[in-house]
């Protein structure tokens, strides 16, 4: 049993150096090389319910280096946290597992008190050092005869062979009250706290191994108040000392035989180890499981059952020898166990150490980080556009844009006038509304006004006159002049006959005698193209006397013509920014 107890706790240290060596692995590749600014605006609030990973507080001086790596992404996994310490008392009933019946706390038996103190190594493994002061007892409820060899007995004048008086064997009912005191450094193992559903629990289990030392000291209760012999025979009485009995005979054995546990029980002290000369001392390897329910971060209860192996003892009850009518060891060893309930404290500053480990989950700075990133270093994304209009396709609501075409927050064409026809195909790209709905060229039929069909057979008055100014060195329609151009190619449009000079002024140079020219050409061919009114309903005049950045226009008188198209004065010279 003993090899058993070693190879499980070499198993447990080897898990638990496992542990402890991820910290020292080497480092990933330098990712130092980072744009700051992708992440270091983001909203940095902590949203977890363990601790924040990047508050350097709880990061003991000699872990700072690799914190410094992983806050600067250089290294993939922040630094272990300083963690409070766990200290504990409880009680609970304490029996010996032996040759003799282990009395129960509702049966006058044992008890034990215990105090911890617990430190963890990480978020599975911890180390505990308990001390378990514990008083095991119990009664027999049947007679024996073959107590020859037992010294407490014998030495207390019980006779298990009659004497020549022909006196009969004297029966007596074997019983013990055990005193230890008992030492162990356990190595636990949790799980519990790793969740992968929930931020943390309330509720951990744990599993434990470990070593210790168990002092001993067993005593016998053998004679009466008037330090005489029992007669068991008599306390018995006619009770039949059957199974379903043995409740009814313990609590008259009970009654009439006090608490004076006065003989010392059979030992092994002169040939054993020993504390203060009349404990017996044991190695004792012991296991046990238990579970700790958290009423807050500082207090947690706990109920656990440990299961202690004595090395090689079977006189922990007193009783070492069978019933057989020759002297024979009993087969087995005693044990002991011991089920208590305990409270426990954290003890440490919040403000520097955090929750003992095996109570945090490690998996929430993962879970936090894919959902709020705070830390994370976010490459920038790259959606597909299929129509390269800079509108991803997820968002595209016009897929499939021709390209070069101006687009709006959706993907789409602009479309200026709102008259359904995207500017890029609109021949009129501001359409008065009065003059919409368009035809496929974005081009407007504006009603006719009241009288407009005489005015039309008779003049052309109703075509109002207007001046166009240009930038300076600049023939270039701009979005003033556009509007300008819509509501003159309204007004020849319900005027099919009448015709239109255009006069550009600009006659001191060469220079001023070109652009003249230009700025003249720019209208037509913009009324033209994109309002569809025809080139041969235009007189072209240029280099007129006046300021050089007027174009004026008006209608023409009945009978005036003139060409619509004029050669340029100095080809050389000609604007090229139209």
């Amino acid at each position: 049993m003993v090899n058993k107890i070693c190879l499980l706790l070499a198993f447990i240290c080897l898990l638990s150096g496992a542990e402890l060596s991820y910290g020292q692995e080497s480092p990933p590749p330098d990712t130092s090389q980072h744009n700051p600014a992708q992440w270091s605006s983001r909203d940095m609030t902590y949203r977890g319910q363990n601790y924040d990973v990047l508050d350097t507080a709880f990061i003991p001086k000699y872990r700072m280096a690799q914190q410094k790596k992983f806050m600067n992404h250089q290294y993939f996994f922040p630094a272990k946290p300083q963690s409070m310490w766990e200290v504990g008392i409880g009680g609970g009933q304490f029996n010996v597992l032996g040759d003799v019946p282990s009395l129960n706390l509702w049966q006058k038996g044992g008890y034990g008190l215990h105090i911890d103190v617990r430190k963890s190594l990480g978020y599975a493994f911890s180390l505990r050092m308990q001390y378990v002061y514990g008083i095991g007892k119990g009664l027999d409820w049947q007679q024996s005869y073959n107590y020859a060899n037992n010294s407490a007995w014998t030495s207390s004048g019980y006779s298990p062979l009659g004497n020549a008086q022909g006196n009969k064997p004297m029966p007596i009912v074997n019983n013990y009250r055990m005193e230890s005191h008992q030492l162990n450094l356990d190595m636990m193992w949790n799980i519990n706290n790793i969740k992968f559903h929930r931020a943390r629990t309330m509720i951990t289990f744990y599993a434990y191994a470990g070593i210790g030392l168990l002092a001993y000291n067993t005593r016998v209760n053998t004679l009466d108040a008037n330090s005489d012999p029992y007669n068991f025979a008599a306390i018995i009485g006619n009770t039949a000392q059957t199974y379903a009995n043995r409740n009814t005979i313990r609590k008259a054995l009970q009654a009439a035989m006090g608490d004076n546990y006065n003989a010392p029980a059979d030992n092994t002290l002169a040939t054993s180890p020993s504390l203060f000369g009349n404990k017996k001392l044991d190695f004792c390897p012991s296991l046990g499981i238990g579970a700790q329910y958290k009423i807050n971060n500082r207090i947690n209860l706990q109920i656990e059952d440990r299961f202690s192996i004595p090395s090689g003892d079977d006189l922990l009850d007193g009783k070492r020898w069978s019933e057989s009518s020759t002297p024979v060891l009993t087969p087995n060893n005693d044990y002991v166990n011991y089920l208590s309930v305990g409270i426990n404290f954290n003890i440490g500053n919040k403000k520097k150490n955090v929750e003992p480990l095996y109570w945090l989950n490690p998996l929430e700075y993962a879970y936090n980080e894919m959902n709020y990133p705070r830390h994370m270093i976010l490459p920038d994304p790259v959606l597909p556009d299929s129509d390269g209009d800079g509108v991803a396709d997820q968002f595209d609501k016009c897929p499939g844009t021709p390209p070069g075409v101006s687009v709006d927050s959706h993907g789409c064409p602009m479309d200026t006038d709102g008259d359904g026809v995207p500017d890029y195909r609109d021949k009129q790209l501001i359409t008065p509304t009065e003059c919409q709905p368009v035809d496929a060229d974005g081009v407007g039929h504006c009603p006719c006004p009241e009288g407009c069909d005489l005015q039309t057979k008779t003049s052309c008055g109703n075509i109002s006159s207007g001046v166009v100014t240009f930038a300076t060195n600049s023939a270039s329609i701009s979005a003033a002049m556009q509007m300008q151009m819509a509501t003159l190619a309204a007004q020849m449009q319900a005027n099919p006959t009448c015709k239109v000079v255009i006069t550009g002024a600009g006659s001191g140079n060469k220079v001023e005698q070109q652009r003249s020219w230009d700025r003249v050409n720019a209208i037509i061919q913009y009324m033209s193209e994109r309002n569809g009114i025809s080139r041969n309903r235009f007189i072209f005049q240029y280099g007129q006397s006046g300021a050089a950045e007027k174009v004026t226009y008006r209608s023409a008188m009945p009978g005036e013509e003139g060409p619509s198209n004029v050669a340029p004065p100095s080809p050389q010279l000609m604007q090229k920014d139209k």
